[in-house]
């Protein structure tokens, strides 16, 4: 595939970004961090990428061990989403981890900023408690805690956005 920045959807950010209707050009996915690698690799300063990150990700296609340092080595703003697993907060409900402690995690990492999804008044509060007080995990604690979902994560399963196929048919058969 040719990467050709006077075409498509990158030729529209340049334009938007010339026009002063945009400051910064990133990419975003959850599928599998080899897409996000691969857009690393084209030839482009990219300024921001949004990937999944939550203590479930070291175990299984892992975008925190092969993302994420790229990202920092380069300087691009790393936002983190899927703190909670997907939506749903499977993190939670599956494994018993608090959403806190499961957002504590991803913020202890090196990102710029983490997409929480929040589905009542009491999502906000906890989230806004959680700002104002935020302490990182020290890497002891995150590794305890990673230890702690590793049974569960190894197969990549609680993660369905990276194992369902979600029309991703060229994924589907590359992984075969």
């Amino acid at each position: 595939m040719n990467f050709d920045e006077t075409r498509g959807a990158l030729r529209a950010a340049l334009e938007a970004r010339q026009a002063g209707k945009v400051r910064f050009i990133g990419f975003t996915g959850h599928k599998d961090p080899r897409f996000h690698q691969a857009m690393l690799a084209r030839p482009f300063a990219w300024d921001a990428v949004q990937m999944p990150l939550n203590v479930l990700d070291a175990h299984y296609r892992s975008f925190q061990h092969l993302v994420l340092p790229e990202c920092v080595k380069r300087g691009c703003g790393v936002i983190g989403m899927k703190a909670l697993g997907a939506q749903n907060g499977i993190i939670v409900r599956q494994l018993g981890v608090r959403a806190a402690l499961a957002r504590r995690y991803v913020l202890s990492l090196p990102v710029s900023s983490l997409i929480c999804g929040m589905q009542s008044r009491e999502n906000l509060r906890q989230d806004l408690a959680l700002a104002r007080d935020f302490k990182p995990l020290t890497p002891a604690e995150m590794a305890e805690l990673a230890g702690q979902v590793q049974a569960a994560a190894r197969d990549g399963k609680i993660e369905a956005y990276k194992v369902g196929n979600y029309g991703c048919d060229w994924h589907h058969k590359q992984t075969k």
